[in-house]
């Protein structure tokens, strides 16, 4: 056996345990950090596909960003993992036959690729390669790139106005109606006639002398 498939071996047997793990450990944050070494295991197995570009960016993007941040929200929520926990088992079924119709699907595309894998291998060359990615991106794939990018901007916008509240304690004005404001809006002048007190406390002081 080679040592890159020995490598292959070992990668894939430590992101099936990982994943594994994913599922069912009973702390999110040991969950968490499973699901960290499982995409390692993947980026490994890119390396070894000599598909560099996808290993970093599963790195960067998804262990470096995402997975940060599913921790920081985890460790900051207060989460009743027992209650999460309840009836676990009981979705045991539907699970397992959900997982048995993905692996068959996958069997079902990937069966003609594994028997010929020899040359898929030589003609994709180097394909991992940013240079051969952005090629194909901008001008084959440059219809569903772009599709994607619009679908990734509707979804942004859409948790946006899913998530906006309004609250009723918080004070707002209108921009539009701040810059059509003149000066007599802003400002009244009103003529007052003038009222001097000094006198009546004088007045009123000596007539409290005054009585008994």
């Amino acid at each position: 056996m080679e040592f890159k498939t020995a490598l292959f071996y070992a990668f894939a047997a430590i992101m099936i345990l990982a994943a594994t793990r994913v599922i069912t450990a009973r702390n999110p944050v040991h969950a968490a950090l499973f699901l960290v070494l499982a995409f390692f295991s993947a980026a490994g197995i890119w390396m070894l596909l000599e598909a560099e570009f996808l290993a970093i960016v599963l790195v960067l993007v998804y262990v470096g960003a995402v997975m940060v941040l599913f921790l920081f929200v985890v460790m900051m929520l207060d989460i009743d993992t027992g209650r999460l926990r309840e009836n676990f088992w009981s979705y045991l079924p539907v699970a397992s036959f959900v997982g048995v119709i993905i692996v068959l699907e996958m069997a079902a595309v990937l069966w003609k690729s594994f028997l010929s894998f020899d040359t898929q291998a030589v003609a994709a060359g180097n394909i991992g390669g940013t240079k051969e990615l952005g090629i194909l991106i901008f001008t084959k794939y440059v219809y569903g790139f772009e599709i994607a990018a619009a679908i990734l901007l509707v979804a942004i916008v859409a948790a946006v106005a899913l998530t906006l509240r309004k609250r009723k304690d918080t004070k707002h004005f209108d921009p539009a109606d701040a810059v059509r404001v003149k000066r007599n809006d802003r400002l009244k002048i009103v003529k007052i006639a003038p009222v001097t007190t000094r006198g009546q406390v004088e007045a009123g002081s000596a007539e409290n002398k005054e009585t008994p």
